[in-house]
């Protein structure tokens, strides 16, 4: 089955190679979600993924001559959508870094006692929290956790130490325990 899907993109992207504008469609149909959904959680913001998203295709539709089909093309396509959010970010940034800012929450003293195993986290509550990471700790966490990068990966990508990279998921984890429990009390 996974034989026939590479084959059928492996088609579409030939196509989209000679310039079939229903293939280039196509591939960002099949793509796009996904590739939002990388942005989104790098950006936490809804109009700047979409943003990156239309620069992330149009990159990689120009640069089809260079994908050598040595990974899949979805792999492909996601390291430019990683590059281009994280360049983004970057941009919005004065100093033209991600971001490693402080982040405080308050923790409410609770009437009652919660064990871990009797905390209801719903997705959009562990969403939230994350977003409310700070940058350097988002990023991190979502590259690490979400797409599955390794701490050597990160830290070339962020241009920063392994031990940096490491640092932050930390922080990012205790952070977004302390967050969660402060929002079921």
């Amino acid at each position: 089955m996974e034989a026939k899907v590479n084959q059928a993109h492996s088609a579409l992207i030939e196509k989209c190679r000679d310039g079939d504008i229903n293939a280039h469609y196509e591939l960002y149909q099949l793509y796009s979600k996904a590739m939002y959904n990388v942005s989104t959680r790098i950006m936490s913001n809804h109009e700047d993924a979409q943003d990156v998203l239309q620069d992330a295709f149009l990159d990689a539709f120009k640069s089809l001559n260079k994908f050598r089909g040595d990974s899949s093309f979805g792999s492909w396509l996601k390291r430019i959508v990683v590059n281009k959010s994280i360049n983004a970010l970057k941009k919005k940034n004065k100093n033209g870094e991600v971001r490693f800012d402080d982040f405080h929450v308050s923790v409410v003293e609770s009437n009652g006692v919660h064990s871990e195993e009797e905390l209801d986290y719903q997705p959009e509550m562990i969403q939230t929290a994350i977003n409310r990471l700070p940058e350097g700790c988002r990023v991190v966490f979502t590259l690490y956790y979400l797409e599955g990068y390794k701490h050597k990966e990160i830290a070339k990508t962020l241009n920063v130490s392994v031990s940096t990279s490491k640092s932050q998921l930390n922080r990012a984890k205790k952070l977004l325990q302390k967050t969660l429990k402060t929002q079921l009390i």
